[in-house]
């Protein structure tokens, strides 16, 4: 039978004071339930541990051997413990997050190295996915969690709002708008805006050709044949502009500019969870959520 852990831990007190007496009152307990710890101890292990006098305490050499090969089993026991505890948090273990390029400038980092600094326990790994593939993937298991523009449809997936962003537009830093601090819809929407391939995102496309509905002439939109993330040869030379979330605004490629849009409703940006979600995917709804109190990403 193996010894409960906690006589074992009275014993190596009794063991350094060599006396019932002082051993009891640094444990917190009487002496008498001390006494009777120690006697079901030794039937447990059949072996005398102590040789007890009136006078005083001496360890068998079973009892020195327990003294001195205890201490770093129950700290090994301790540790294992802790990394149940951690483990039971969503502190411990591999995490893996898919986010889509227009969230790899600021929100993505910024929630990547909360994670690490926070739990050092968790491994955590990050990779830029077409927007349309990051829900199927957390649904089905391949990525963790998820950050997306825009609240991208998908089933078995649960979206928490991380971020609301306000709109505006890139434009060349020569751009006769970009000396306006605010740009009316109705002044972008006279030069060709340069928007994503509907196919790498269609929630946030048809929001931001939404935002220019109503506007006449009507807008012309261009999509480049190039990744939109990639070739930005017409936006510095003047010719378009390209409407984007603020976030634009602190990953300014050099000749370019940001600016918002007067009265545009703002970008959200979500955090995407399975729907049945393990300690690990708590932890990181929560570290998200002080995370966007902390940054102000969500107005109160």
């Amino acid at each position: 039978m193996t010894p409960d852990t906690v006589s074992l831990r009275y014993f190596l007190v009794l063991a350094q004071e060599l006396n019932f007496t002082r051993a009891a009152a640094r444990i917190g307990i009487a002496q008498p339930a001390l006494s009777a710890r120690m006697r079901r101890l030794e039937a447990e292990l059949g072996t005398a541990l102590l040789v007890r006098n009136t006078r005083s305490v001496v360890l068998t050499t079973a009892g020195a051997a327990l003294a001195e090969s205890a201490p770093p089993a129950l700290a090994a026991l301790d540790r294992a413990w802790d990394t149940a505890r951690s483990a039971a948090a969503g502190e411990l273990g591999t995490l893996r997050i898919g986010y889509s390029l227009s969230a790899g400038a600021e929100t993505a980092p910024a929630l990547v190295d909360r994670l690490i600094r926070d739990n050092s326990g968790l491994e955590v790994g990050a990779v830029p996915m077409a927007t349309p593939e990051i829900s199927p993937a957390v649904a089905d298991g391949r990525i963790d969690a998820g950050i997306t523009r825009g609240e991208q449809p998908g089933r078995g997936v649960r979206r928490f709002l991380l971020r609301r962003a306000r709109v505006g537009v890139q434009l060349a830093q020569h751009h006769p708008l970009a000396e306006h601090p605010e740009i009316e819809i109705a002044d972008a929407a006279a030069y060709p805006l340069r928007l994503p391939d509907r196919a790498a995102n269609p929630v946030i496309h048809d929001q931001l050709s939404a935002l220019f509905r109503d506007t006449r002439p009507h807008p012309r939109f261009h999509t480049p044949a190039v990744s939109f993330d990639m070739s930005q040869r017409d936006l510095r030379d003047g010719v378009t502009l390209a409407p984007a979330g603020e976030a634009a605004a602190t990953a300014q490629p050099a000749g370019l500019t940001w600016r918002p849009l007067r009265g545009a409703p703002s970008l959200t940006i979500h955090l995407v969870l399975p729907r049945e979600q393990s300690p690990l995917h708590r932890r990181i709804r929560a570290v998200a959520k002080t995370l966007a109190h902390e940054l102000h990403w969500l107005p109160d």
